[in-house]
């Protein structure tokens, strides 16, 4: 059984794995890399062979703590996932070597203990970096730079997924499937934040009158793909297509966009996002509602403030509210937070309404 022979074979296994990192790494593996992080997933790579599990809560718990340990010591990303595979291939070269079969059963626990290993430190190391840009983006001057910075790790993360998926070991709806999604999740919303927030730091306009149905039309079909992705509902409620605006159309959808990849994240799961649109004589309304449960005591305010988040998951920039507010109040608006005591927030974007058309 492969339980028994990682366990007789364990000092070996970790001497190989020291040798290929010692090999590949930039910097120089600490003595932390060597002694825990694999010693600790083959002694749980073990348990799991010996209880017949795919694998245990114990082994992302300890990937994640690996994950972070690397970022914080300098390591790339693609340290992390070297390192599991260094695990795999030295456990296949030394099963070869000394003729010691691999049942079919074993094989794919091995796989998906090392592709939950590679998720969770992966998406720990990951999470380490935004926090980590986040502290540092105080300056506008700082903030290209940290943006490129960000790109380049989720594109990173995304193309080391990739590799592993490439591969064929793991399955796409596995953890390694998750962690390729939410980078390409996460990059488009950066991107798509990051050009319109551009826009309206240079004062670049480009209005124009259109409907405000046209608005919502526009975004509804990604928003629900997205809202499906998260698990959740996306409510469209009618809107008054005569309702027109003067405005500046791309920045007004970013705006919309951002406020509907708010609510995803932080609408509780299972739940409805609805975005409905509303007009009176002399005004329109675009509104996002949640289901996060509400916010605590005078903290709407805040919301729109740059680097302010609304929960202790720091994932992003704490960008996106304000680009909100910004995109509002160039297009001769505002933007305001109404909070849902035990239920969730409204969020709203006012507009003036331009006289319907002649004609109508």
């Amino acid at each position: 059984m492969l339980d028994a022979f990682v366990a007789e074979n364990r000092d070996e296994l970790v001497r190989r794995c020291r040798v290929k990192a010692a090999m590949r790494s930039t910097p120089t593996p600490t003595p932390r890399e060597l002694e825990y992080g694999v010693p600790r997933f083959l002694d749980q790579l073990v348990e799991a062979l010996r209880r017949h599990v795919p694998s245990t809560a114990e082994i992302g718990l300890s990937a994640a703590l690996h994950g972070r340990d690397l970022q914080l010591h300098g390591f790339a990303v693609s340290q992390v996932v070297h390192v599991y595979g260094d695990v795999c291939q030295s456990i296949i070269e030394l099963a070869l070597l000394l003729n010691a079969p691999i049942s079919v059963e074993d094989f794919c626990t091995l796989n998906r203990c090392l592709d939950d290993a590679i998720a969770s430190g992966v998406t720990e190391y990951e999470r380490g970096n935004q926090a980590l840009v986040s502290a540092k983006l105080a300056h506008d001057d700082e903030r290209f730079g940290f943006l490129a910075h960000e790109i380049r790790n989720l594109v990173g993360t995304a193309t080391l997924a990739f590799e592993v998926l490439k591969t064929g070991g793991v399955g796409v709806a596995g953890s390694t499937g998750g962690v390729l999604q939410r980078s390409l999740s996460g990059l488009r919303d950066l991107t798509n934040r990051s050009l319109a927030e551009v826009r309206l730091r240079h004062d670049v306009r480009d209005r124009s009158q259109f409907g405000i149905g046209e608005i919502i039309t526009e975004v509804a079909p990604a928003a629900a793909l997205e809202a499906h992705a998260h698990g959740l509902s996306l409510k469209v409620d009618a809107v008054d297509v005569e309702a027109r605006v003067d405005a500046d159309r791309p920045i007004l959808t970013a705006v919309v966009a951002n406020l509907l990849q708010n609510a995803f994240k932080f609408t509780r799961p299972g739940t409805t996002v609805t975005l409905r649109g509303a007009a009176t004589t002399d005004l329109v309304l675009i509104e996002v509602e949640d289901e996060c449960g509400g916010l605590p005591d005078g903290t709407a305010g805040d919301l729109f403030q740059p680097f302010v988040q609304r929960s202790a998951d720091r994932t992003g920039l704490g960008l996106g509210l304000a680009m909100c507010r910004w995109g509002a109040e160039v297009n001769d608006g505002r933007i305001s937070a109404r909070n849902l005591p035990d239920h969730g927030c409204v969020f709203t974007v006012t507009l003036p309404r331009l006289p319907a058309l002649a004609g109508r």
